[in-house]
């Protein structure tokens, strides 16, 4: 009887502890339990929110000056320290047209060769300046914004762009500056005394050169004159008189 008394015993005794060890600890497992499914869950949502970039942009930017300027505004909650935003071109963003990069001491940055454009950070936002720029440079632009440093490494999603419209600009005619009335009366007049003075040079020449002549000729007129009294006989004015005394002479 006292054996088996005890056998009877010993096992109510084991099920009764293991009862009260399950009821005593399985409360602590599950707080346990739940405590790190909720850590879980709110762990993600944390890390998602804090490295999030947003950026927005303007949807049209017409130019009709051949100089632009973009505003990048974005939102970031996150810890990074050195970021870096570019300006892209075309649908695809296959072209980096310039970018700029800063930190808590220092900003740089740098320019496509086929573009003039420079890059200002200010608080939240990035401000791309675009001068001469032509139509053939017409597109999409977007905006990127990174996380550089500390990791991970962000960048924003990408936005709807921004179409930049840059207008032909036509070709003015410069009107040609009106030549003042001084300048008009003082060239006359030097080309009116410089007429005179050829001419005067002319006449003197030509005179002298005839005086030259006449001194310079053998000249002689051979033609002989009529007397007074013979004009009216008849005689042509170009014949020469005849001296009728040398026939008289003759007579015997």
């Amino acid at each position: 009887m006292g054996k088996e008394g005890w056998r009877l015993q010993g096992p109510g005794r084991r099920g009764s502890s293991c009862r009260g060890w399950g009821q005593g600890v399985g409360p602590t497992i599950s707080t346990m339990l739940r405590g790190i499914l909720v850590v879980l869950c709110f762990i993600p949502t944390a890390d998602v929110t804090e490295n999030k970039i947003l950026v927005s942009q303007r949807p049209l930017l017409t130019v009709a000056n051949k100089t632009a300027t973009l505003v990048c505004n974005y939102t970031y909650n996150g810890t990074g320290k050195e970021f870096r935003a570019s300006l892209h071109k075309g649908t695809d963003s296959a072209v980096e047209v310039c970018f700029i990069s800063w930190n808590t001491s220092k900003t740089s940055s740098n320019s496509n060769k086929e573009f003039n454009c420079q890059g200002i950070h200010d608080k939240d936002k990035v401000i791309f300046s675009l001068w001469n720029m032509s139509a053939s440079q017409t597109d999409v632009y977007f905006c990127k914004i990174e996380v550089m440093y500390p990791p991970p490494y962000v960048y924003n999603e990408k936005s709807n762009g921004t179409v930049i419209h840059v207008k032909e600009t036509p070709i003015q005619i410069q009107p040609q500056s009106e030549i003042p009335l001084w300048i008009m009366v003082a060239v006359t007049g030097v080309l009116a005394f410089y007429s005179m003075l050829i001419t005067a040079v002319f006449i003197n020449y030509w005179q002298k050169s005839k005086k030259n002549m006449y001194h310079q000729s053998d000249y002689m007129n051979m033609t002989p004159r009529h007397p007074p009294y013979q004009k009216n006989k008849g005689y042509p004015s170009y014949a020469p008189t005849r001296d009728y005394t040398a026939y008289r002479s003759w007579q015997p």
